[in-house]
């Protein structure tokens, strides 16, 4: 099978197209046939090298953990599922990763794809939407009438994130240039800050829960406008300081997603009622060139949705 893999780390240059042996599929596991993945920031940060003492991996690496396509094969004890259906997820994170003609899946891992999707659509969803689920769900525990500040709300997580808090009946507060504006307030965004003219921590207090996906001043800034005692920090870029929820009085975690079948499908349903829309960005075909490309527009920080790998 075709695949694009990393034989050192490096800059984009890195990035190759190789043949691999199609994956010889487990007990309880299948086998997918892409017809789509997508890109991630974790996916450059790891080819340049930033993950490597995480996760040491031997080369090369096929990196991508997004999948949506057919099953093409079934594992020994897999019950649920049958070649020809149309599935999409969130893999173990393995070296063996999407970006690639053929991907095994734990079974467990896997959720339908809604027949209201396509398979473009679905590849957007299970890494950036299982991250926004886990941060304001799992760890952020919002409820509904809270008053929730979504950081970067029209980015790949950000823009899912502001639809799951509206959806628990959070008042949602986002951060945004103004290109963006109109799009997080379709969202479901009610009130809007551009973080280029305005300081959010200026304009906003006593809030139940942040949802930091930048860091750096962002993420010391946000410690400043939680309620004592009840306000919560999620980030998805590691906790800077471990002394400064302490000091604000507030609760501070970080996330670090964990592939999530059953969540998955939660957010399937969400999208075949029409609660859960999809904004993709930017599509490439699968090739070396496409997968460079796409790199390259997710390093600027300026997307708006997601990032998608066609085959």
């Amino acid at each position: 099978m075709r695949a694009v893999a990393i034989k050192q780390y490096g800059g984009i240059e890195q990035l190759k197209e190789i043949e691999l042996e199609r994956p010889t599929i487990e007990s309880g596991q299948v086998l997918v046939r892409l017809e789509a993945t997508s890109v991630n920031p974790i996916d450059w940060k790891l080819r340049e090298g930033y993950l490597r003492q995480m996760l040491d991996w031997s080369f090369p690496i096929v990196l991508g953990w997004d999948a949506a396509g057919v099953i093409e094969e079934v594992g020994a004890n897999v019950t649920e599922w049958k070649v020809g259906d149309r599935v999409f997820a969130r893999p173990e994170t393995t070296r063996h990763g999407t970006y690639a003609e053929f991907v095994a899946v734990d079974a467990h891992l896997l959720s339908f794809i809604p027949d209201n999707m396509t398979s473009v659509e679905a590849a957007a969803v299970p890494l950036a939407g299982l991250t926004a689920w886990q941060a304001l769900f799992t760890h952020g525990n919002v409820a509904e009438g809270e008053r929730v500040l979504i950081h970067a709300g029209a980015g790949g997580v950000g823009h899912l994130a502001i639809q799951l808090a509206k959806h628990a009946g959070a008042y949602v507060y986002t951060t945004a240039s103004k290109k963006n504006h109109e799009l997080v307030k379709q969202l479901g965004a009610d009130e809007v800050i551009d973080y280029k003219t305005e300081s959010f921590e200026n304009r906003l207090s006593e809030l139940d829960l942040v949802f930091d996906t930048v860091g750096g001043d962002v993420q010391s800034n946000s410690y400043k406008v939680l309620k004592k005692e009840t306000g919560r920090l999620v980030t998805i870029v590691g906790i800077q300081d471990e002394k400064k929820a302490a000091v604000y009085d507030v609760k501070a975690y970080g996330v670090w997603l964990e592939p999530d079948g059953e969540q998955l499908k939660r957010l399937a349903a969400l999208v075949e009622e029409s609660q859960l829309k999809v904004v993709i960005h930017a599509s490439y075909p699968f090739s070396e060139k496409g997968i460079k490309d796409a790199h390259s527009l997710s390093e600027t920080g300026h997307v708006s949705g997601k990032i998608v790998i066609t085959f």
